[in-house]
């Protein structure tokens, strides 16, 4: 196995619509596989496709970390896993925000709008159809990687730039608005605790989430 090296944002191969594989078990694409599973494991990341290794193919490689997953049953821990020729089907209307980064786009990320909830469909190296429908953080990823294959970077599908900026910037900018948020609480205690008598005006401060952007 070896470690590739990773397309940036600008490299035309990243705007590019991928060609199918025509044989997934061939001993190339069970190369590029492996070693796609281990660049994706240095980088460190958590999805990774043919296009950013410069393989215009239409093949992914992803994981789901148990500490990324949540309590929901369509949303759990999933090992490193291939998926090739997918298709993907949005269920539903409900769009979220969440934070994304891309190893082609290193030192930057942003809140991005996707489905809660994809049914996708593909093979293995095996030729073993692979069928899941997801939610969370899994659904958010493979979303992200199905986009590679079409040409389609997250910056693309940005609704806000005011939630898109540098990793050390925005966390700055999160950590300011915690302590704002935590001084102007402990201010409102102590105005309370001063005056017995007094109301609170029942609003919070900022949430984590909302510092961030």
């Amino acid at each position: 196995m070896a470690i590739l090296k990773i397309a940036r944002m600008g490299h035309p191969v990243l705007l590019q619509r991928c060609a199918p594989v025509e044989d997934p078990g061939a001993p190339e694409i069970r190369r590029l596989v492996a070693d796609m599973m281990e660049t994706m494991e240095d980088a460190p990341g958590v999805g990774l496709a043919a296009p950013q290794v410069h393989v215009p193919l239409r093949l992914f490689v992803f994981r789901i970390p148990g500490e990324r997953a949540s309590p929901d049953a369509e949303d759990t821990r999933v090992p490193n896993s291939v998926l090739i020729n997918p298709t993907m089907e949005l269920m539903g209307e409900e769009r979220a925000l969440g934070w994304e980064g891309c190893l082609s786009i290193p030192g930057l990320r942003a809140a991005v709008p996707r489905a809660t909830r994809v049914r996708y469909r593909g093979v293995d190296c095996d030729g073993r159809p692979v069928e899941r429908e997801v939610t969370g953080f899994h659904a958010r990823v493979v979303q992200h990687e199905y986009d590679h294959l079409d040409g389609v970077l997250y910056t693309m599908r940005l609704t806000d730039f005011g939630l898109f900026g540098f990793n050390e910037e925005l966390g700055r900018a999160a950590e300011a608005a915690q302590r704002e948020a935590a001084s102007a609480n402990a201010g409102s205690a102590a105005s309370a605790g001063a005056a017995p008598g007094a109301g609170t005006s029942g609003r919070a401060g900022p949430t984590g989430a909302e510092a961030a952007r």
